[in-house]
């Protein structure tokens, strides 16, 4: 079956996000004085083969734990559905 994945990755809260700091300060120059906090992350397409959504899932979970996501300092969720044909 034919699947894409969603990959949505982003730095967990305790690590510093200079990235999400730049972008606020931008933002605040423009006059959206309103900003609190922004977080900067990753979004990943995946399109890819699989027997079953479940042992897509888990080859998803397995790409993000090796290479795509850094366990470490970033959070990651995904979403896999059916592919369009």
């Amino acid at each position: 079956m034919k699947f894409k994945a969603e990959i949505f990755i982003s730095l967990k809260p305790t690590v510093s996000d200079p990235q999400g700091m730049t972008i606020a300060g931008g933002l605040g120059q423009l006059g959206f004085d309103s900003i609190e906090e922004v977080r900067a992350g990753k979004f990943i397409e995946v399109s890819f083969d699989a027997e079953t959504l479940d042992s897509g899932k888990d080859m998803i979970t397995d790409m993000c734990d090796k290479l795509l996501a850094n366990p470490i300092i970033e959070n990651y969720r995904f979403e896999v559905t059916l592919a369009d044909l």
